[in-house]
């Protein structure tokens, strides 16, 4: 007995034959035709059959490298309770932990997709607790030739290494007071736009420009920072330059070298110009050649500032270097210390900064963490810190125990 799909597959075949077709047909033609509408009927029966029982092929991938014209959507969010020996701390991040007692980092809404083959849109919208802001909103060219590639918008610049990060890539719950102290408690990001460019060498080499407005206080304080003179011509826009260059040393060691500067006006008046240099070194090791859930980071980052005012040139000096160990697939341990120098003039003279005028000597910072990953979702971190500020006759001790959780398709960070 025929099944209730074969019988209706039969009778869309018969109806598709029916009698009208039949009927226009000449009637000298007429004993031919049940021979040949015989044919059509089997044949059409079969393509039916077929139809019904071959699987069924994906679509075309939509343009824009695959990816779905839904925009990937994740939110993430930092919480952390944070207990300070002096209330009087000198945290210098926007997103660190401030109060003693409980705090909100932030809470991250990320959008992101392919516009077209042209462009990526990618956006980061932050919420806290005293309002919303737009972190990061920009596109990038996705088909320009010769390893060239472009960005405009609002961007947290490459300078350095950790600066285009944001909270939940950090290997500690607070950002190193350099960043806080150099750029801002957001770290260097403006309106403007990059350039970069593949450089075609036999290893990984990339220079990447930026022109940016050279005003903010929260991310360009060595520059015009608060005080907005306005731009009367280029030489009032912040120039930032930077080589990344990544050395695979072997099958489970690699090894990535970065030099960035940046220099712009400052808000001592518009003929004097700020600088600063930087180096960055990461080194990671982990093992491909063998099972295992072990891995080491050790990342390091030197800045030189050196500011033009009427009376004189001064500069400083920072640093933090800092190394996490993951020591099993959800546990890692690190420790990083951090280091900056009193403002100094030409001749070697201690003066006072006017950006930074309680900064009369040396500041160094020791921190620990523990982190402990239960998924790729979410994070539990505790963290241990010893400031020792010169200018203070007490150390600031500080400790946090902060809490991430993220849902959403949310795009991978750099390595």
């Amino acid at each position: 007995m025929l099944s209730l799909r074969h019988s209706t597959t039969w009778l869309f075949a018969a109806l598709t034959l029916a009698a009208p077709a039949r009927a226009q047909q000449p009637p000298a033609q007429a004993q031919q035709q049940p021979a040949k509408d015989e044919d059509v009927f089997n044949d059409l029966v079969t393509d039916l059959e077929r139809d019904q029982t071959e699987p069924k092929s994906a679509p075309p991938a939509p343009a824009g490298g695959g990816q779905s014209l839904n925009p990937d959507i994740a939110v993430v969010a930092d919480f952390a309770a944070a207990v300070f020996s002096d209330e009087q701390h000198l945290q210098t991040g926007d997103h660190d932990p401030t109060e003693t007692g409980f705090n909100l980092q932030q809470l991250e809404l990320s959008i992101q997709a392919a516009v077209d083959p042209y462009f990526r849109f990618d956006s980061f919208i932050v919420f806290a607790l005293d309002g919303v802001e737009i972190e990061e909103v920009y596109a990038t060219t996705l088909e320009l030739p010769a390893g060239l590639a472009l960005r405009f918008g609002q961007f947290l610049t490459r300078f350095g290494r950790i600066n285009p990060t944001h909270p939940h890539a950090w290997d500690f719950v607070d950002q190193p007071f350099a960043i806080g102290r150099i750029f801002g408690a957001e770290g260097n990001r403006a309106l403007g736009v990059e350039a970069s460019w593949l450089l075609p060498l036999p290893w990984y080499a990339e220079l990447v420009g930026s022109t940016t407005r050279a005003d903010g206080e929260e991310s360009n304080r060595s520059f015009f920072g608060a005080d907005n003179l306005g731009v009367d011509g280029p030489a009032d826009l912040l120039y930032i330059a930077a080589l990344k260059q990544f050395f695979d040393l072997s099958q489970d060691w690699s090894l990535l070298w970065g030099l960035s500067t940046a220099f712009g006006p400052n808000a001592t008046g518009r003929s004097n110009r700020s600088e600063v240099y930087g180096s960055d070194l990461f080194v990671k090791y982990r093992p491909i050649t063998r099972e295992s859930s072990v891995s080491l980071k050790w990342q390091s980052e030197v800045f030189h500032r050196r500011i033009q005012t009427p009376e004189s040139v001064l500069y400083d000096h920072s640093l933090y270097t800092q190394l996490v160990w993951a020591f099993d697939k959800q546990w890692a341990a690190g420790a990083r210390y951090e280091w900056g120098s009193p403002t100094f003039d030409l001749d070697g003279t201690r003066v006072v900064q006017p950006i930074d005028p309680e900064w009369t000597g040396n500041r160094h910072r020791v921190s620990s963490a523990l982190t402990f990953l239960p998924t790729e979702f979410s994070r539990l971190r505790l963290q241990a810190s010893l400031d020792l500020p010169a200018w203070r006759d007490d150390p600031i001790f500080a400790a946090f125990l902060a809490a991430e959780v993220s849902v959403g398709a949310h795009g991978a960070h750099p390595f």
